[in-house]
């Protein structure tokens, strides 16, 4: 049985050592880099009885927290909280009723499902130290001792591919730990491999808390299993399984009915499969209440919330995430999810990099050389065009998307409205795509425009018959690169804005393309042959392609810092969680990163659990 006071102790003196050695943040940032984060906006634990009444918050100070679970022996809750900065994944610590809130696991990568063994002695959780992957460590609470337990040895991928390792759980008698792995897998796009976000594909295994007896209890291919819990008797092991082309729909709600998932578990000793449920929910995150009684999410569409295997009554609620029954099956504990209000603009960030400070910003946004910024408001409006001071003040709208022929139901969803616009080299004008966007642009259109920064002037400068967008003005203005899609026509032109005549520049599935600050280079996402998404680059005359990212995962979205070098959304290294556990959100482990234009010098400017993008280097250190 754990020592209850010596575990308070602890929390706040060995365990807390972690963020001794890790915070070595100076004081005194001056830069600023603003970017665009893709993740709920509120997120608060609760606490409710097993019919959903008496619900309440669990926490008397309450931040942004998730995946909260009671230790084996009731006394302690584990938690993960954003409170040390927003996106900065940290564990915490309290009593059951919520007071006596604590540090456990704080240091400045991705620290996240902590589960607490049997004996109250050892602290499994997942972790982005030591190489940004996402493993599974260990640490024993009476020395302090942190080791790894998977990402080493013959706990090891193949290099280069999906290697991550996720949501640790004990068996009853504290021998095993089982969890699930995307190890051995591929990089595989949605939509049959053809789309830009990653699916995923798990497998169930168990390995000693020694690091040996590892093997695989639960695999089939095509599928994704994830979640692992044992029954109480520790004889089976229960997970949700669907397709991995579900782990595409399972994180949007639009694919209510097409992207489900089963029940169901498995005896650890003999591999013998048992299905729990049927039908097209989406079915996650079950858990043994008894050896015979199973309770399980259902997420998105009319049955959304708690259900069982059993007689007892579902749960109907929206929005609720991640539960976690307590062990004496009175209570269940759950996380409230919400995206609005969303998060502001400037509201600050937790920041991986000592010399500059973060805040958020809605998406495309661009500073001009007299130092406006030029965004589109995609996530705080309809995906209209706005520039403002970079303080945020003097904040205005200069094109409104609605009005302009678009459906607006697509407007509202996101699917159409102006897209990355780009200041003139003067500052007089604003050019960007306006249409409709994603999937839509196979069988919708969009054009480019501008209009001037005053609001006026708006006309459109191609005609639509060709799905045109993403545009960039070169260093003289004379001429704007963008890019073309249509079933005969793909890849970058450019046009020049006095003669109004288009030239081909690349041909082929590249996208998302930005003239560098000295005119000399063009910056765009190319999908490759073989399926892979890279950044490159090319002279504005067509010579010089440049391949500047070469890993098999997905590199786009690429934006030129002031001083000339690249700034790109990746995901080289890989998830920080199950695909299928996310919200509204596309390639949902993307992390920022930053390289020279020559592709040296690559390095991680996130360390977050969700998915971020859309850099902008507001002000440098002074």
């Amino acid at each position: 049985m754990m020592n209850r006071r010596y575990f308070m102790g602890l929390s706040l003196g060995a365990l807390a050592a972690g963020a001794a050695r890790a915070v070595d943040v100076p004081l005194g940032r001056k830069g600023v880099m603003l970017m665009n984060r893709i993740a709920p906006s509120l997120s608060q634990l609760m606490i409710a009885n097993l019919d959903g009444s008496n619900e309440r918050k669990l926490l008397v100070d309450t931040g942004y927290e998730y995946n909260g679970s009671l230790s084996p022996d009731g006394q302690w809750l584990l938690f993960t909280s954003e409170r040390r900065g927003d996106g900065q994944s940290d564990i915490f610590r309290a009593r059951p009723d919520g007071t006596g809130i604590a540090p456990v696991v704080t240091t400045d990568s991705m620290d996240d499902a902590a589960v607490l063994s049997p004996d109250g002695r050892t602290l499994a959780f997942v972790s982005t130290r030591d190489g940004y992957r996402a493993n599974i460590w260990l640490q024993d609470l009476f020395t302090g001792r942190v080791r790894q337990l998977t990402g080493i040895g013959e706990v090891r991928g193949t290099k280069d591919m999906p290697d991550c390792y996720f949501r640790p759980q004990w068996s009853p008698d504290g021998k095993w730990i089982a969890f699930s792995s995307d190890r051995n897998t591929t990089w595989t796009g949605h939509d049959g491999g053809r789309g830009w976000e990653h699916t995923q594909e798990l497998s169930i295994y168990v390995i000693k808390p020694d690091g040996t007896g590892f093997r695989k209890v639960a695999s089939k291919p095509g599928y994704c299993l994830g979640s692992p819990k044992w029954s109480p008797d520790g004889k089976r092991i229960v997970f949700y399984e669907m397709t991995v082309e579900a782990t595409w729909g399972a994180r949007r709600p639009n694919y209510v009915g097409k992207a489900y998932s089963q029940i169901v578990s498995v005896d650890v000793a003999t591999g013998e499969r048992t299905e729990h449920t049927s039908g097209t929910d989406l079915k996650l995150q079950p858990q043994f209440l008894s050896n015979s009684e199973i309770g399980y999410l259902v997420k998105y569409g009319p049955n959304e919330g708690l259900a069982y295997t059993s007689d007892r009554p579902a749960v109907k609620q929206t929005f609720i995430r991640a539960p976690s029954w307590t062990p004496d099956g009175k209570s269940v504990i759950y996380e409230k999810v919400a995206f609005k209000p969303v998060r502001p603009l400037y509201k600050p960030l937790f920041s991986w990099d000592k010399d500059y400070d973060y805040q958020h910003v809605d998406v495309f946004p661009l500073l001009s050389r007299d130092g406006w910024i030029v965004f589109t408001e995609k996530q705080l409006g309809n995906s209209s065009v706005w520039v403002m001071r970079p303080d945020g003040s003097e904040k205005r709208k200069v094109f409104e998307s609605s009005g302009n022929g678009l459906d607006e139901k697509k407007v509202q969803m996101g699917l159409a409205g102006a897209f990355q616009p780009c200041w003139s080299p003067d500052g007089q004008w604003i050019a960007f795509g306006l249409g409709y966007w994603f999937a839509e642009r196979d069988k919708m259109t969009a054009a480019l425009w501008r209009v001037r920064r005053d609001g006026s002037g708006a006309e459109q400068l191609t005609d639509g018959t060709t799905h045109s967008g993403f545009p960039s003005y070169s260093a003289d203005g004379k001429e704007l690169v963008y890019r073309v899609w249509s079933e005969t026509e793909k890849g970058l032109r450019v046009l020049n804005l006095d003669t109004r005549k288009t030239r081909v520049l690349t041909q082929g599935m590249d996208n998302l393309p930005g003239w560098s600050p000295d005119g000399k280079r063009i910056v765009f996402t190319r999908k490759r042959e073989d399926g892979n998404f890279d950044i490159y680059t090319i002279k504005p005359d067509g010579t010089g392609l440049f391949r500047a990212t070469t890993h098999p995962s997905s590199d786009g979205h690429a934006v030129w810092s002031p001083d000339g070098r690249i700034m790109w959304s990746g995901s080289e290294h890989g998830f920080r969680d199950e695909a299928a556990l996310y919200d509204q959100t596309f390639q949902q482990y993307g992390q920022i990163y930053v390289m020279n234009a020559d592709g040296s010098n690559k390095r991680l400017l996130t360390d977050s659990k969700w998915e971020d993008s859309m850099p902008l280097y507001l002000s440098d250190p002074s």
